[in-house]
């Protein structure tokens, strides 16, 4: 019987190997790319050059103010992350844990906003805040960060998401911290956060990334250089008459790191938090 699955086993190593390296060759030759220059790239070199620090100068001293676009795209990407996780993670727990007759109702109207694409929300958006700018709340118009934050710091799909690993939570502690005088948001606060880490490092991991790599909407709402973001910087470089490939890939393999990084530091609590893993 061994026997007979020795060819089998060598299929499915081999169509993993292949796989593999389809997912990781990519990455390979972004960074390999980011040390050649732009001449280089074109034609398709596959080793490494000496070209990284060229590359790099060229990226931080060109006139798109990249290491600004960097300190934009941090900020939102922070802001946005810890609103979203607050908000989310209210609106989820008060789904599930109080009871009403309206909130069945309400939370499926709230399912189906996630059926309509955000291309059809940005009209609308768009008139909100630019309404709100010439009504004096320069503030909150557009071009200001708030105008790309506020449209994802409370989203439909993560409040399903805390709704749904809320369900998985001990109800026996809510009770006892209740029973021992504990107020609601002292309940919420004190046992329900801490429980629920590994939701809030999966729910920081998904915000996040798609905070730092979001281009439609701040296309839209920043209209000033200095307030554009890393995917508007990029995207500038790449539709210039002559790209310079090599700095364009030392931006993307940059831009790469921040979210790279805090997967692999909170990979066990992303994972522990997409299975509804409570401890």
């Amino acid at each position: 019987m061994k026997k007979k699955n020795i060819p089998l086993s060598i299929l499915k190593y081999f169509f993993l190997i292949v796989l593999s390296f389809l997912s990781i060759f990519p990455f390979f030759w972004m960074i390999v790319s980011a040390t050649n220059n732009a001449r280089e790239v074109n034609v398709g070199k596959l080793t490494f050059g000496p070209h990284l620090a060229e590359n790099l100068g060229n990226l931080f001293h060109s006139d798109l103010s990249f290491g600004i676009s960097l300190g934009n795209s941090a900020m939102i990407a922070a802001v946005t992350t810890v609103l979203a996780l607050l908000l989310s993670s209210v609106a989820g727990y008060g789904f599930e844990i109080f009871h009403s007759k309206a909130r069945d109702r309400v939370f499926n109207i709230l399912l189906l906003s996630m059926m309509m694409p955000f291309c059809a929300l940005m009209i609308p958006l768009y008139r909100m805040f630019s309404m709100a700018g010439r009504a004096g709340l320069r503030g909150i118009g557009l071009n200001t960060m708030f105008s790309v934050i506020a449209p994802y710091i409370c989203t439909a799909f993560l409040i399903f998401f805390f709704r749904q690993n809320t369900k998985s939570f001990p109800k026996d502690i809510l009770e006892a911290a209740r029973m021992d005088g504990l107020n609601e948001p002292g309940v919420f606060i004190h046992m329900y956060m801490p429980v629920m880490r590994p939701t809030y490092a999966a729910g920081a991991i998904i915000t996040f990334m798609t905070s730092w790599n979001n281009y439609l909407w701040p296309l839209v709402a920043l209209q000033e250089p200095q307030k554009r973001t890393v995917p508007l910087i990029l995207s500038a470089m790449g539709s210039s008459y002559t790209p310079n490939y090599g700095m364009i890939m030392a931006g993307i393999v940059i831009a790469t790191l921040p979210t790279g990084f805090l997967f692999f530091v909170m990979q066990k609590q992303f994972v522990a938090g997409i299975i509804g893993s409570v401890k």
